[in-house]
């Protein structure tokens, strides 16, 4: 029995190791089974708490806390998972009984001073625990500043959307807001910034998977749905206006469904990448047509009806439906217009347009 107990702790050792290398070190988004399941338990916990309230204020004031308790929880499951892993070895590699074993692993992994006395064979583990303690707690602190470096990056052009797209974002709205305010020139810029924003976000949320649990310091603001507002506005747009649309929507759409599909596979999430144009979404035409329709009303220009854009819309639609779908039940974002379901109940929240304050003719000095 010593040598099986000795072999699992090798193996716990192995395996929680494992899991820091992927979380941490390693920048190449690779899955860890004990972070996603710690992940999807607290995800799941916050989400049940929440439920009896029955708003979406409510998901969101809980799943606040997902982030932080992430990070927290990974370093607790990481030293606890030494803490047994040294345990087992030293149990199973001398005569300790198991009450002292687990006191000389806990004494010697949180640096309290090794407890092996006269037993000098069992030194080099408590010295491989000593040291395994400060390394992980030095590796999580480092870990901190390149997370928060990304969110500030990231929530800095997500504030800056809100009052181009409303709050929550919709794509329809970015673009009639543009007309209303005649800043449709402003578009290229816009698309161009949310383009390099994408390859940020495809980099940092596909290698650091915790970024899509930290939210956006108001409700109605998510990284997912104003990504999926742009999108859908550069989609709008090359539909309708297809000579005058310019090239940056083009690259917008390509760098957006790009960073969905880099972090869809860091997540293992299952995806067609390269669905046919004509593959079946769920978004219908009528809503799109409604859409059409208010951008008219606003003044935007289009140079195809609503009937003629839809296939062109459906086609670039079908590239990232389904990912930013999913990617928005998984963060749990603020239940938008085209964004999808959640797991919650929640209804689809339109974008608050400002009244329009401008004095009426005739009324100057």
């Amino acid at each position: 029995m010593r040598l099986i107990h000795t072999v699992l702790g090798v193996l716990l050792l192995l395996l929680v190791i494992a899991s820091i290398l992927r979380t941490l070190v390693v920048p190449r988004g690779l899955y860890s089974s004990l972070v996603h399941g710690l992940w999807r338990f607290l995800r799941t916990a916050l989400r049940l708490a929440a439920a009896p309230f029955g708003t979406y204020r409510a998901q969101d004031r809980a799943q606040t806390w997902l982030a932080p308790l992430m990070l927290t929880g990974m370093l607790a499951v990481w030293l606890g998972g030494m803490l047994v892993a040294y345990t087992l070895i030293l149990h199973g590699t001398s005569q300790l009984d198991w009450a002292v074993s687990i006191r000389e692993a806990g004494s010697s992994l949180f640096t309290l001073g090794f407890a092996s006395g006269e037993r000098l064979h069992l030194s080099l583990i408590d010295f491989l625990a000593a040291a395994s303690g400060p390394l992980v707690i030095a590796l999580q602190i480092a870990y901190l500043p390149t997370l928060y470096a990304a969110y500030n990056r990231r929530e800095l052009e997500v504030t800056l959307l809100q009052s181009r797209a409303g709050e929550p974002a919709w794509g329809p709205e970015l673009l009639a807001r543009q007309s209303l305010v005649d800043t449709e020139t402003a578009l290229p810029q816009l698309y161009r910034d949310w383009e390099r924003l994408a390859a940020d976000i495809g980099e940092s949320h596909s290698n650091y998977p915790v970024l899509i649990s930290f939210r956006s310091p108001r409700p109605n603001r998510s990284w997912v749905v104003g990504l999926i507002a742009v999108m859908d506005a550069a989609a709008v747009h090359l539909s309708v206006c297809p000579r005058t649309a310019p090239p940056e929507a083009r690259l917008v759409l390509r760098a957006g469904f790009t960073a969905m599909r880099d972090i869809g596979r860091s997540l293992r999430v299952d995806f067609d990448p390269d669905p046919a144009p004509d593959a079946p979404i769920r978004l219908g035409y009528t809503e799109f047509d409604a859409a059409v329709a208010m951008l008219a009303a606003a003044g935007f220009p289009h140079e195809r009806p609503a009937a003629e854009a839809w296939p062109h819309f459906h086609g670039w639609r079908v590239n990232y439906e389904s990912l930013a779908y999913e990617l928005a039940r998984r963060s749990d974002a603020v239940p938008a217009l085209w964004t999808g379901p959640r797991d919650f109940r929640a209804p689809s929240i339109p974008p608050a347009r400002p009244a329009d304050r401008r004095p009426a003719a005739g009324h100057g000095p």
